[in-house]
């Protein structure tokens, strides 16, 4: 079984749509890598999709800036671009969302103010 565990912040606010009759939040988190030689800063960017009782608290707590982790399975999607480039794009089907910054998004009170939200895995996923 494939798990993929990402820790970064979001870049925008949480979105839910329902899908029939279910609800999904979807939300994109930006994680860095390692800064090059050259002082340069690059990041990653991964869709995240929180169905369920997992979407709900993200769509309720979550905001552009937040630090989260979220751990789940991880599906890739090529595509062309506008240019007709060929592009890749990442979705993690999120199976546990943690929240590892207040309100304000700077990473502040990650210790104390931890938030844990994880549903059940039930054999209805959409996937």
């Amino acid at each position: 079984m494939q798990m993929i565990t990402i820790i970064g912040n979001l870049t925008r606010a949480p979105e839910t749509r329902q899908v029939g009759d279910k609800s999904v939040c979807g939300f994109t988190v930006a994680v860095n890598r390692r800064k090059k030689p050259d002082g340069t800063q690059e990041a990653d960017f991964f869709r995240v999709s929180a169905w369920g009782k997992t979407g709900e608290p993200c769509q309720k707590y979550l905001d552009k800036g937040r630090k989260v982790c979220v751990v789940g399975t991880v599906s890739a999607h090529a595509y062309a671009g506008q240019d007709g480039t060929p592009q890749a794009s990442l979705e993690v089907f999120a199976q546990n969302v943690e929240f590892l910054s207040g309100n304000g998004g700077n990473g502040a009170g990650a210790a104390e103010g931890a938030t844990d939200v994880t549903a059940e895995v039930q054999g209805d996923l959409p996937f």
